[in-house]
């Protein structure tokens, strides 16, 4: 289950090992376990989440592949500083999005994607063929639908996100999909477009825009066209989140 799908589900994975991953890695990125700091002994950590040693180990692998942990013989097991992280990773970028979201977090977001996609639209233009083109015009064509809810229309919109780093033919381009689903999962929780008829059809206008530049095989209009579709969703997510804090402070 990716992180989207977890964001409009709510639902975590169940297993031990899993149970384990996500409460250790959440505490590490939310600060709760301090970087630099020592993690529990295993005999402490197996009696804290009521786990085996072999689970226990399994899920310390887990963090150290994500780069949160590092196990030192005669030292112990220490969280690794923030610079470390794999922030590619979903699980990673989902407890930093659970740990709080603000403006700098959605910048950083919005810079790595106007890296990638962009370019991957231009690849696009360039790689597609034409069974793709119609396969991206037709989950184009979903976005024009007023009865979308947040759910719905994330969905269409990751989607449609993903197809164009596949046609890109670069295998990099599908491996950074979790800032993708980042993005789309702060958006259906902050500042869906489908609030309103307004701002659906201007989401499925500015996709349109991209499919047509990449079937007409013009990489210059297709990287503009995705820049301009995520700085407009970087845009509406800062816009809500300043209304929300204006807000508070009235009510204070």
């Amino acid at each position: 289950m990716g992180l989207l799908e977890t964001t409009i589900s709510g639902r975590k994975r169940r297993s031990s090992h899993a149970h384990v991953v996500a409460e250790l890695g959440s505490a590490i990125v939310s600060g709760e376990l301090p970087e630099g700091s020592i993690l529990p002994g295993d005999n402490e950590l197996s009696a804290r989440f009521s786990v085996s040693r072999t689970v226990l180990r399994e899920a310390m692998k887990t963090l150290t592949a994500k780069r949160l942990i590092e196990p030192k013989a005669r030292v112990g097991t220490r969280v690794l500083p923030r610079d470390s992280w794999n922030f590619f990773d979903p699980d990673v970028l989902g407890w930093r999005c659970d740990a709080g979201i603000d403006h700098a977090f959605i910048d950083y977001i919005a810079e790595m994607r106007n890296a990638l996609e962009p370019a991957a639209a231009a690849a696009a233009a360039v790689r597609a063929t034409s069974d793709d083109i119609i396969a991206l015009y037709a989950i184009a064509a979903r976005f024009d639908d007023l009865s979308h809810t947040p759910e719905t229309i994330a969905k269409v919109d990751l989607e449609f996100h993903l197809a164009v780093a596949r046609m890109s033919g670069n295998p990099f381009m599908r491996s950074a999909s979790a800032l993708i689903e980042a993005a789309l999962a702060i958006s259906f929780q902050l500042s869906s477009p489908a609030a309103s008829p307004e701002k659906i059809d201007e989401v499925a206008s500015n996709h349109l825009r991209i499919a047509h530049a990449i079937a007409s095989r013009d990489p210059a209009k297709a990287i503009a066209a995705m820049q301009h579709v995520i700085d407009v969703g970087k845009s509406r997510i800062l816009g809500s989140m300043d209304r929300t804090a204006e807000l508070e402070n009235l009510s204070i």
